[in-house]
């Protein structure tokens, strides 16, 4: 008779923990090497790499507490989680902090604060909710069309920011929850007719710089000193890293500083300069591994939200993941996409651990949830 006194905390996925955390403290690590190596200056609280392990402090308690909040609590919240996260969007319009020619970040002070990268994970939530509401419906044409409402007007305030890669992100990560849903194929080849309909009118909405960016990715000699400069000097340093790479703090392209914004969009160039080839590998299997788990909770899980939520942070780790790896490999356009737990960033880390909570708490309580739903009780 199976025992149903069991604690749920043997449920938790250890394998999924210690994957993220090897991941986060191999950035925290390489963060250090692309920013602080060769300053000659002691590492205090202000440097990158310090405030990098604080962020992920933070994450990991914020995972800690989603992971022992019934993830279903949140689905009876997805309206206001869904006001809230138009709210925080709106805020950066209004006060944002101007970056580079980008309003994404608020100044808490403290830290600067993007909402785009919480916003995946709340309106992964809020999507999830609709799609397991009407899960029998989703094969229709106008339940698809709903729930793409619910991501649509949050994407147009992240496109005004600008943030093309994430805008990317959650178009690729509502687009892989509706396929799980049903997505019938007449349907998937009326959103394909959509976007090509509408290239067009996306191209001359883009800024200047975004078109060149993109002009640069089909033509890479087009401008290898201005656009191209950021991506042929990654090329240089993946290519220099050879087998075993060039060793930690050692890496000619980012020491020496050739290489650009090298601890958020082109970290995965350090990795592949200073560890080689076997720590690019390193690198692809962790986030493989950790996409495998947040797979098996959407497998494992007893409801139809669970699944969708666990599917859906699949989707976003994934598309982050190659989408960051692809542009210091030149495979697609540089749009500024984080490297899931490694990249620098305190938003992107923590809304990461934040996501990783949620996928624990379908998995401490998928057992439970079969049982009651074979009629049986805990003791």
């Amino acid at each position: 008779m199976e025992r149903l006194s069991r604690p749920r905390f043997v449920y938790f996925d250890f394998w999924l923990f210690g994957a993220t955390l090897l991941l986060t403290l191999l950035g925290i690590l390489m963060i250090y090497s692309a920013t602080e190596c060769l300053t000659g200056e002691p590492v205090d609280w202000q440097s990158v790499a310090v405030r990098q392990a604080l962020y992920a402090c933070i994450g990991i308690v914020g995972m800690g507490v989603l992971t022992a909040l019934d993830y279903r609590v949140l689905g009876a919240l997805w309206l206001p989680i869904w006001v809230f996260t138009l709210g925080i969007l709106l805020i950066v319009a209004i006060i944002g902090q101007v970056t580079f020619g980008a309003v994404r970040w608020i100044d808490l002070r403290l830290f600067l604060f993007q909402p785009s990268e919480l916003s995946k994970l709340l309106l992964i939530l809020v999507v999830a909710k609709y799609m397991a509401d009407h899960a029998e419906e989703m094969s229709r044409g106008r339940f698809l069309a709903l729930a793409f409402v619910f991501i649509a007007l949050p994407m147009f305030l992240v496109y005004m920011q600008p943030d093309l890669g994430t805008v990317i992100v959650l178009g690729a990560t509502w687009g892989t929850m509706a396929l799980a849903s049903g997505m019938r194929l007449r349907d998937v080849l009326i959103v394909i007719a959509l976007a090509v309909i509408a290239a067009p009118l996306a191209w001359t909405s883009l800024r200047p710089y975004q078109q060149e960016r993109i002009l640069t990715f089909l033509d890479p000699t087009r401008d290898p000193l201005g656009a191209g400069y950021n991506v042929t000097q990654a090329l240089i340093a993946i290519g220099s890293g050879g087998l075993w790479g060039a060793g930690f703090c050692s890496g000619a392209q980012s020491q020496l500083r050739f290489l650009r914004i090298r601890q958020t969009d082109f970290i995965f160039s350090v990795i592949g300069e200073e560890l080689g080839f076997v720590g690019a590998v390193f690198v692809i299997f962790l986030i493989g591994f950790i996409l495998f788990r947040t797979i098996r909770a959407a497998t494992l899980s007893r409801t139809p939200y669970g699944k969708f939520i666990a599917v859906g942070v699949t989707a976003m780790i994934f598309t982050q993941s190659y989408m960051n790896m692809g542009m210091n490999l030149g495979l697609v356009p540089v749009v500024g996409v984080p490297l899931p737990f490694v990249s620098a960033g305190g938003s992107s880390l923590i809304s990461l651990y934040l996501a990783e909570g949620v996928v624990q708490s379908i998995l401490l309580r998928h057992r439970e949830l079969r049982l009651e739903g074979s009629g049986k009780s805990a003791q």
